[in-house]
């Protein structure tokens, strides 16, 4: 399966996605921070934009998830995200202090 993904070496993607993962960095699947990647939330395989930014979000990339572990973009595929399981847990870590 040959695809062309040349648009992740060039410099209009890499400053997009320096923009998004400075906006944020908390993962789309597992929703825990230090994301070091963004993917395409519908694939780029199933019909999504390339370089649009609204199709695009953080999530662990090759190293993985520094706190639960996960390869979430190994695990996304090209699975659009509806279709991943995701994390659910008791805390709402985004709420902030009590």
């Amino acid at each position: 399966m040959a695809t062309d993904r040349s648009e992740l070496t060039s410099y209009e993607f890499r400053q997009l996605r320096a923009r998004i993962l400075a906006e944020t960095d908390v993962c789309i699947v597992c929703g825990h921070g230090a994301a070091d990647a963004v993917d395409h939330v519908i694939p780029v395989s199933k019909g999504g934009a390339r370089k649009d930014p609204a199709n695009l979000a953080p999530i662990h990339g090759v190293a993985g998830c520094p706190v639960c572990l996960r390869k979430c973009n190994s695990e996304k595929g090209n699975r659009p995200l509806a279709e991943v399981v995701q994390l659910h847990t008791s805390v709402d870590w985004f709420a902030g202090p009590p």
